[in-house]
């Protein structure tokens, strides 16, 4: 155990009337940004804090301490301990998290040394070099990870876990017509990067950047949603499968349990344990973080859900935090996919999206890094972004299939420890996706 959570433990043990939570963070940063297809900057960075949550009935009070040590957690203590009385109640708390099921032991990688920065660097060089001879520059971020995290609470969790997440953002800018597009690579471990794979797909869109840029009508368009998107739009979804949004009446999702609301091929889960993905071994609070079916053959099934929503209303408890979703694969090829379309968009990514109504699952959007107009199974243009205006629930309901392979998504927060999570998705087929207007702008 790391000395400062220790002595923060003994002195939270002379107060025995007190409940508490703590999580020590131990974290280790290489972070490598590239402009212009020369490396912009490289950061190592270590870093450490230490989170305490005190419960005095059913008052609380929390501090977190970046660098702790000695003075500082006395002082931070002493101030919580003087507070803590003048807090209000919660009447809904009862009990801080209990589950001391631990994860199975995994080997853990540190990336950090695994992909060092010489082979980042030759890397980029060599995708910079084959973009330049389509008039193409390279930006982005390259993150590796090393994260340790230790969780004690009095009720005698003692969990540790330890993650090493790989993000790779990659959006290549066309010198004159400012086209973009993007490939992106998230894992934990770097058996499952394929460099050849990556360049190649970069360069295709590459290719695709280069057609003629035009503006397309407000309507409604059949489109491929590449599996970024598919993504964003699950990880939207699942807001309203929280036990927070039932407990705030912002859930589509309320009182819908085992109803079919979707295709029967639209199935969601969070999955912490599929090894192509970011794997986490614990959820909310500490709990044991286990893959849960949301959406299964097109039926809600459960709502994410820990310790304090469990005790206020009711629902089962799985702690799982929706950081993991992956949304199962169908049986179409993509190039097939394509070739259906008469006339509709072909769309890479989204941009700047915000809930117009959350429990009706209404958006408003844009489309960013590689929008393309599809003329009779075929990319021909690129096309000005757009903003859409949708209902998620209606985009999984219009869906018409859905690619045999997904593809894992990262995305990361890129503040103070630039933490990395995952998706996991394949290409889809929508109909009717609602373009409310053009942007005029690449």
């Amino acid at each position: 155990m790391n000395e400062q959570l220790k002595y923060l433990q003994s002195a939270l043990q002379k107060n025995p009337e007190l409940k508490y939570t703590l999580v020590l963070n131990l974290w280790q940063t290489d972070f490598l940004r590239f402009y212009q297809s020369q490396t912009n900057y490289n950061i190592s960075k270590d870093s450490s804090s230490l989170n305490a949550t005190l419960y005095k009935g059913k008052k609380s009070c929390s501090f977190n301490i970046d660098h702790p040590d000695h003075p500082k957690i006395d002082a931070a203590l002493a101030a919580a301990l003087e507070m803590i009385d003048a807090m209000p109640e919660d009447p809904d708390f009862v009990d801080i998290e209990d589950d001391l099921t631990l994860a199975e032991p995994r080997q853990i990688v540190n990336n950090i040394e695994a992909f060092s920065l010489d082979k980042k660097t030759r890397f980029l060089n060599d995708l910079a070099t084959r973009a330049a001879q389509y008039d193409f520059e390279l930006y982005g971020t390259f993150i590796c990870n090393y994260q340790r995290y230790h969780l004690l609470n009095s009720n005698g969790l003692d969990k540790t876990s330890t993650l090493s997440p790989i993000y790779l953002e990659v959006k290549a800018v066309h010198k004159d017509s400012q086209v973009t597009v993007l490939q992106t690579f998230g894992a934990d471990d770097f058996k499952h990067f394929d460099e050849a794979a990556f360049g190649e797909s970069l360069l295709r869109k590459i290719v695709l950047g280069q057609n003629p840029v035009v503006d397309v009508q407000p309507g409604e368009y059949e489109v491929i949603l590449a599996p970024r998107c598919v993504a964003e739009f699950a990880q939207y979804l699942s807001f309203g499968m929280r036990a927070q949004a039932v407990d705030s009446h912002n859930s589509f999702f309320e009182g819908k349990v085992d109803q079919k609301l979707f295709p029967a091929m639209f199935s969601l889960t969070d999955d912490p344990a599929d090894p192509r993905m970011i794997r986490m071994d614990y959820g909310d609070q500490g709990h044991i973080y286990r893959p849960l079916k949301l959406i299964e053959g097109g039926y809600f099934r459960a709502f994410m859900c820990g310790q304090y929503f469990h005790h206020k209303l009711g629902l089962p408890k799985n702690g799982n935090l929706g950081v993991c979703l992956k949304v199962d694969c169908g049986a179409a090829k993509l190039p097939d996919m394509i070739a259906s379309v008469k006339k509709g968009l072909y769309i890479s990514s989204l941009h700047y999206m915000n809930f117009i109504n959350a429990r009706e699952t209404s958006l408003t959007g844009l489309t960013r890094d590689g929008t393309f107009l599809i003329e009779d199974g075929k990319i021909t243009k690129v096309v000005n972004n757009l903003r859409f205006t949708e209902r998620i629930s209606r985009i999984f309901e219009n869906l018409i299939e859905l690619e045999d392979t997904a593809q894992t998504i990262p995305f990361s927060g890129n503040y103070a420890e630039f933490s990395v999570s995952s998706a996991k998705a394949p290409h889809a087929r929508v109909k009717g996706f609602n373009i409310s207007s053009s942007t005029r702008t690449i």
